[in-house]
């Protein structure tokens, strides 16, 4: 009998191995854990965040995602040398990068488009992918320490996707600056820019984080989500289209059973019962 071969280290991963998840009251914490690879944004770790995003997306009991980083950076970016290899593919690679960059892109769109709000929480290092994971969260919070950058550009590669979420958290200046200089800001040049909401010492990180994540779980799920909706379609309009679209969306929310449970809550001063729908 032939000797099975022995699987590769990613095939011999589960998912555990990238990504924990705990919940939290109402809120799903996923934590990158891939500690010894900086939380690199590999095949398998990408695959293992969008599952849990998913599950997360699919759970009436959750109300909002945190998203967090063990170790030494909430991650670094893509696997540099994994990409190296593939020039050596028949094709130059082509096929491995676009199919990299597609997952890539559907995970960070799909942040967008999950019905829960998805917060950040930024320990230490964002990086190149890792600083487009944070700004495509809904928010972010930042412990003082924390840094980001979009670096691609110092080793000869502009970081082309993160340049979609960061130029729509940011300023053009502020976000050309950092995609063509490749250096990486201090937490609080990240707040005055909008690349997170808050910045808190690192002791209390998980506890501000926490606070903001169980504040916004308090609404009503279903209102949440037509604003979530309502938010990431406008953005891409003109001004008159983006007043009509809006426009419905407030009129089919006075509609929804929270919809008229929170207006007669606030009327009869009292704390509304969301039913969801």
């Amino acid at each position: 009998m032939s000797a099975q071969p022995k699987p590769t280290e990613a095939e011999a991963a589960s998912p555990e191995d990238f990504v924990r998840e705990e919940t939290v009251g109402r809120v799903r914490r996923l934590t990158l854990c891939d500690t010894r690879r900086r939380n690199l944004l590999t095949t398998e770790m990408m695959a293992a965040l969008d599952a849990a995003l998913e599950r997360a997306a699919d759970d009436d009991a959750v109300r909002c995602v945190v998203i967090a980083g063990e170790g030494p950076a909430f991650s670094a970016g893509h696997d540099l040398k994994a990409m190296t290899a593939h020039y050596d593919d028949e094709d130059g690679g082509r096929g491995y990068f676009e199919r990299l960059f597609d997952q890539c892109s559907a995970l960070m769109y799909g942040i967008a488009r999950n019905p829960r709000p998805v917060i950040a929480e930024v320990r230490t290092v964002a990086a190149a992918a890792g600083c487009q994971l944070v700004a495509a969260c809904d928010m972010a919070v930042a412990a003082e320490e924390a840094r980001f950058g979009t670096t691609g550009v110092t080793f000869g590669l502009f970081c082309s996707t993160p340049m979609v979420p960061l130029s729509r958290v940011v300023d053009r200046k502020a976000a050309l600056e950092m995609l063509m200089t490749g250096d990486l800001i201090d937490a609080e040049h990240a707040l005055r820019i909008g690349l997170v909401n808050r910045v808190v010492p690192e002791e209390r990180l998980t506890e501000e984080t926490m606070a903001l994540a169980d504040k916004v779980a308090e609404k009503s799920p279903l209102v949440l989500q037509m604003g979530k909706e309502a938010y990431y379609t406008q953005i891409e309009k003109g001004l008159r289209d983006a007043y009509a679209h809006c426009s419905t969306v407030m009129v089919d929310n006075l509609m929804t059973s929270d919809g008229h449970e929170g207006l007669t809550a606030f009327v009869g001063k009292r704390d509304p019962e969301w039913q969801g729908r």
